[in-house]
């Protein structure tokens, strides 16, 4: 690490100065370094500063700060960006409050050609779990490097992180604080499966806890680091739709998925594209039309012929589906004597594969 890094973390430390401001002592000084030897006097005269802001600044406190800082990075193998290096990711460049310097962990994925962040409810259901997994599938069968972001949260995030496991794409998780600790602890045991082909993102120092502001810190990094945002389920309130209003403001492509009317997990969902937030998307094929994404090699419509080996729990269905022609999930569980409850995760399963269509009044027919 150069020797100005030390005064390149004290600079995102600096309290009440965010990124914006962060960015105008540079320029006006002409290096982070510089920040911290230039009188006060003078910096008090960059608009937005003030004497008010500087005059409760410890600069040689939060030096020292900066200075444990980089012993923790250099002990567990971080990397530090600064805003000014050539590695800093280009999407994010082009956010105006994209943060100072930000920690990584793992592989340096973030320029990718494509790269897409899934957010949602932390509450999902296993209509938004099913529906996270296929989407990252199909996009990943589409463009084998494809970048997955999310915030490594419960609910959709970790349902994306996994997805892009399985289909073996690059995968970031921004965390809301430092990158000693993992937050939930139960996603700990994802670690080192994300780190095999992605990395881990903080813009926060190793000793910074998981304040709920932080969160909403965070989400303008999962924004910003993608083309797009898609939002699988989100309720009323929650990240994701704060996450949708920043990559808008980014002008980034927003999407959303729909579901039933009424559900409490796709309210949210609802509300972005009624409002024009959001392109209303059923599938990976609508955002990379969306988004004019060129598809070289795309796969061959599905056939018929890939129902022949199906799953026994599918297989049955699908024969009493074919043979009814039009049938209801009540009529279905008479039929191959289970009960609903069960054949409802497989009909839901099937349904995505573009095996069964479901039609109102929960009935079910061939697609």
């Amino acid at each position: 690490m150069d020797e100005s890094a030390v005064y390149k973390i004290a600079l995102s430390l600096l309290p009440r100065i965010g990124p914006r401001l962060a960015r105008a002592l540079v320029a006006y000084t002409g290096s982070a370094q510089a920040v911290f030897t230039e009188k006060k006097a003078h910096l008090a005269k960059v608009p937005g500063i003030g004497e008010g802001i500087l005059s409760n600044i410890d600069f040689k406190n939060i030096l020292n700060e900066a200075e444990k800082e980089i012993q923790f990075i250099a002990k567990n193998n971080i990397i530090a960006v600064f805003y000014l290096d050539k590695e800093y990711p280009w999407r994010l460049k082009e956010c105006d409050d994209s943060p100072i310097i930000f920690y990584y962990k793992g592989s340096y994925a973030f320029n990718a050609a494509k790269s897409v962040s899934i957010v949602g409810t932390r509450r999902s259901t296993v209509y938004g779990d099913t529906l996270c997994e296929k989407l990252v599938a199909d996009l990943a069968a589409l463009f084998p490097d494809i970048l997955i972001v999310s915030g490594f949260a419960y609910g959709i995030d970790i349902a994306a992180h996994k997805a892009a496991i399985k289909s073996k794409v690059p995968t970031v998780a921004v965390f809301g604080h430092g990158l000693e600790q993992v937050y939930p602890s139960l996603h700990r045991k994802y670690i080192h499966q994300v780190l095999e082909n992605g990395a881990l993102v903080s813009e926060f120092t190793s000793q910074k806890k998981p304040d709920p502001g932080n969160f909403v810190s965070r989400n303008r990094i999962i924004a910003g680091l993608s083309d797009a945002t898609i939002v699988v389920e989100s309720g009323q309130k929650g990240g994701a739709l704060i996450t949708a209003d920043m990559a808008n403001s980014y002008n980034r492509d927003v999407f959303a998925f729909p579901g039933r009317v009424g559900d409490p997990a796709s309210k949210g969902c609802h509300e972005l594209i009624k409002q024009n937030k959001a392109t209303l998307t059923e599938s990976a094929g609508d955002i990379v039309a969306a988004l004019c994404w060129d598809v070289k090699n795309s796969p061959a419509p599905v056939q018929q012929t890939l129902f022949e080996n199906l799953p026994e729990d599918e297989n049955m269905l699908f024969e009493a589906i074919r043979k009814a022609q039009h049938v209801s999930i009540d009529e279905l569980s008479r039929l191959i004597k289970q009960p609903v409850s069960k054949i409802s995760a497989t009909l839901l399963n099937m349904e995505f594969k573009g095996i069964v269509k479901a039609m109102p009044g929960k009935t079910f027919k061939i697609a």
